[in-house]
């Protein structure tokens, strides 16, 4: 059982939304663009792995282009414009110029299956597809994306494809694109997640949602023209909204990774080096791999360091925060459907002595927070819950679905449960794991997220992870665990267990890997694990 303090009176948290006046509130995203491009005109706005560069000129001209390439084939507000290609500075055009016509673009993840790609593309109906060479070829080939979309294929990738690809579209006159009228509430993309079901669901994000927390982290995080910005995130993963639109809104530069720079620890040595990086951004695996493998000096320009999508294992956090000590780091929290809803600073350097994972903090300004009980009902002050918000980034709802009880009504405002457990404390709310993650055996109420966290604690125990059959009468659970090397024996798990956490939360079974499964996205992905046992 985790504890916490109480927090004085924290039923819910009344925090004010973010003071936005009614044209901010009314605004679009592609208008920070608009501004860009005129106040920072010639600086660099967005650099590729492939050495290409676009300053918010040629970035806004790029967009305008799509935009008027859109409004001569029909498209307009409420369409939406699917694209599937490698990070590259076109991408960015893309969703700038999708906007740009009041339409809503949907990313589409390269590495995903053919049978979720076509769930997808069914689900939202897209008519249009954009796709370069590569992604073009993987769809044909598996009879994607079938009738009745029309294909845009873009050129390979390289030094000033993005300018060239620009001029041969067909399109109208583009300093004739006026766009739709200002209105938050439209629709600016859709995020597809898959949730505990495997299904994708298209989560529906509109200007305003967005807005509200790309205002929010710009001025939190005092991103300026002088940032340096690396997109780790896959632009289908939420995290990339920090990082492209907290970008051009700043007039700052935005660093695309390549996919397989962005899964290679070493290789994020040297570009954060070679571009002087200084905000950084990502799920927590991938800076655990670093603080792993990394040298015992590196050399970089970071500032700030932020880790959004799962628990931080402290020693890894440790261990990173000794590698780079300059930098602040940040625990962001906040699932698709609100974007980041609460926050909290790391302090460094991280105590030889603590092994319980950070808490992810505090609401941030532009939200409200509940902890409720199962029936949405607000529990006690001081006692655990699953966490609901509210605010003006909490999105309308999902696409192609009329009501979903995670949304609901209370004291006049709408709220999102979010389905995670927490416990408040003095420090901000303590993650307790998924309610999905919690399990009863042999009468015990069985949190897999603490079982998973303890285990990382464990000596030469580098990373683990835990699942649960709940289709037999008793559950069965299975712990997977990577080590350093040194001889790890079940029989010492097994004793370890049990003394940390008692008889009952001792896994049935124990697979030992080279490395856990992760999603594009970073996070480990349970699903892949539980094919390995089936």
């Amino acid at each position: 059982m985790r504890r916490g303090l109480p927090v004085g009176n924290q039923i819910e948290w009344r925090i004010k939304d973010l003071e936005m006046d009614e044209s901010v509130k009314q605004t679009r995203l592609e208008i920070y663009l608009d501004r860009a491009a005129s106040q920072w005109s010639d600086h660099t706005a967005v650099v590729d792995s492939t050495g290409q560069a676009l300053t918010y000129s040629q970035l806004h001209n790029l967009a305008d282009k799509v935009g008027a390439f859109l409004t001569t084939r029909g498209f307009g507000p409420g369409d939406l414009i699917a694209f599937m290609m490698a990070k590259r500075c076109e991408a960015i055009g893309l969703m700038f110029g999708t906007m740009k016509v009041g339409a809503g673009y949907v990313p589409l993840d390269r590495n995903a299956g053919p049978g979720r790609i076509r769930q997808i593309l069914g689900d939202c109906g897209v008519r249009v597809l954009f796709a370069d060479e590569e992604a073009l070829a993987q769809l044909q080939a598996r009879g994607l994306p079938g009738h009745g979309i029309t294909t845009v294929v873009l050129p390979t990738a390289g030094p000033g494809s993005a300018t060239r690809w620009a001029d041969a579209l067909p399109t109208a006159d583009s300093t004739n694109l006026t766009g739709p009228a200002p209105i938050g509430d439209d629709l600016a993309y859709l995020l597809y997640t898959s949730g505990s079901t495997g299904m994708p669901k298209g989560v529906k994000v509109s200007h305003g949602n967005a807005i509200s927390f790309v205002e929010w982290a710009s001025v939190q995080f005092n991103i300026t023209t002088e940032d340096r910005i690396a997109g780790h995130a896959p632009l289908h993963f939420d995290l990339s909204v920090f990082d492209v639109f907290a970008t051009v809104r700043s007039g700052a530069t935005l660093y695309l990774l390549a996919e397989d720079v962005a899964a290679d620890p070493r290789r994020i040595l040297d570009f954060l080096a070679r571009h002087h990086i200084t905000v950084w951004y990502s799920a927590p695996s991938i800076l655990g791999m670093i603080a792993e493998r990394a040298p015992a000096t590196t050399n970089n320009r970071l500032r700030l360091v932020l880790f959004a999508g799962e628990v931080f294992p402290v020693a890894k956090l440790r261990r990173l925060t000794r590698l780079w000590p300059r930098p602040a780091y940040y625990n962001l929290y906040g699932p698709t459907e609100t974007n980041v809803c609460t926050f909290a600073r790391i302090p460094t350097p991280v105590p030889d002595d603590r092994t319980e994972p950070y808490p992810i903090g505090h609401p941030c300004s532009h939200c409200a927070v509940m902890v409720v009980d199962e029936c949405n009902r607000p529990v006690p002050e001081g006692q655990s819950g699953l966490l609901c918000v509210a605010g003006p980034s909490v999105v309308s709802g999902y696409w192609r679905v009329d009501h979903d009880p995670r949304f609901f009504h209370h004291d006049g405002r709408r709220w999102y449960q979010t389905g995670d457990v927490v416990w408040p404390s003095a420090d901000g709310f303590l993650f307790c794991g998924r309610r999905d993650r919690m399990i009863k055996r042999r009468g015990y109420r069985i949190e897999l997220d603490e079982l998973q966290h303890t285990l990382v604690r464990c000596p030469d125990v580098t990373d683990a992870a835990v699942i649960a059959d709940t289709t037999q009468p008793s559950a069965i659970i299975t712990a997977f665990v990577v080590t350093n090397g040194a001889p790890v024996t079940q029989i010492g798990l097994r004793s370890f267990c049990r003394a940390e956490l008692g008889p009952h939360l001792i896994p049935d079974r124990f697979i030992y890997l080279d490395a856990l499964p992760h999603t594009s996205t970073g996070k480990i992905d349970y699903q892949r694990l539980q094919q390995t046992c089936s």
